[in-house]
């Protein structure tokens, strides 16, 4: 099986104000050394807290935003060597799906300029073929062809991000990046989309980073699944492994609040001097063990399942 994506420890840091009176200025680490693989035709799922580094590593996949360091391969090709040129090439084969699909989709064209705009800026059809081919997309995605010469503000938040989807399958990328896309949509529209991708990924055999802070949402597409807290990897594993076996206390607190089993935090989540991040919030934490030194993701290891906590027996 070949490795479709390759992230190598990727790091991205902003400087930001203190507080909204203050001149002083601190480093906020939104990602810190982060790797993984995605092969070809599987679906990585990213999950977190908002705040976790999760849309920050999905835009420096895309180099939307460029790292501070670290490495990306993608179908073979580093992204941070290659030119502007080769990288606007390879954009055909990268997509990405944003969470509010209102925002993402221009409110002044309808939706058969929309998905034709990136047939013909890329020569996939001929002009005179391009309605038959913006119908086939909407067919795939769900939609009758009444929606061709809607306008956004015309369609339910449902439609639109079926929408948002199609015009990301328009070009016939290789991956998918989907940053929290069904986490603006009312729950029973959620289900829908999720089977949408579902689908996508079984008929297509796309390669998809998928973005939710839900695990609950991400292990139904997700073959493998990564945990981020502040912006580092703390569990990676197989998905029903993650999900079913959770060994830190972060990714045990996440899905509990899946379950509306809201735990007990031990303390708040303010930053602690050395040692494991999670430190200042985890029930189990013991100061001669967990400040000594932070924990790696490999700090504990079975089975193709990495925690980063020194805690795990």
């Amino acid at each position: 099986m070949s490795e479709m994506l390759s992230v190598s420890e990727l790091k991205r840091t902003y400087e930001v104000k203190k507080s909204a009176f203050s001149y002083g200025k601190e480093i906020v680490k939104a990602v810190d050394g982060v790797s993984f693989q995605v092969d070809k035709g599987k679906t990585l799922g990213v999950v977190g807290e908002s705040g976790s580094g999760k849309s920050t590593l999905a835009r420096c996949v895309m180099f939307l935003e460029r790292p501070d360091s670290g490495k990306i391969i993608f179908q073979g090709n580093n992204l941070n060597e290659i030119n502007d040129h080769d990288l606007r090439k390879l954009r055909r084969e990268m997509q990405i799906i944003f969470q509010d699909p209102y925002s993402s989709l221009n409110p002044r064209m309808k939706i058969f300029e929309t998905l034709s705009e990136p047939l013909l800026f890329h020569n996939i059809v001929q002009k005179q073929n391009v309605v038959e081919k913006v119908e086939e997309i909407l067919e795939i995605v769900g939609l009758s062809s009444d929606y061709l010469n809607k306008y956004p503000h015309e369609m339910s938040g449902g439609q639109r991000q079926r929408v948002a989807i199609g015009r990301a399958l328009t070009t016939n990328p290789a991956l998918i990046v989907a940053d929290e896309p069904v986490s603006s949509l009312d729950v029973s529209i959620q289900a829908q989309i999720i089977n949408l991708f579902m689908d996508v990924k079984e008929k297509a055999g796309i390669t998809m980073l998928f973005i939710s802070h839900d695990l609950n949402v991400v292990r139904f597409l997700s073959d493998e699944i990564i945990v981020m807290y502040k912006g580092r990897v703390v569990e990676a594993g197989k998905g029903d492994e993650v999900f079913y076996n959770p060994l830190h206390p972060y990714t045990k607190m996440l899905i509990d609040s899946v379950k509306g089993k809201f735990a007990k935090r031990a303390g708040d989540d303010g930053h602690a001097t050395g040692g494991c991040p999670y430190y200042p919030r985890c029930e189990r934490r013991q100061s001669e063990v967990c400040l000594a030194a932070e924990p790696g993701l490999d700090a504990f290891s079975t089975n193709n399942h990495d925690v980063a906590c020194f805690l795990v027996k």
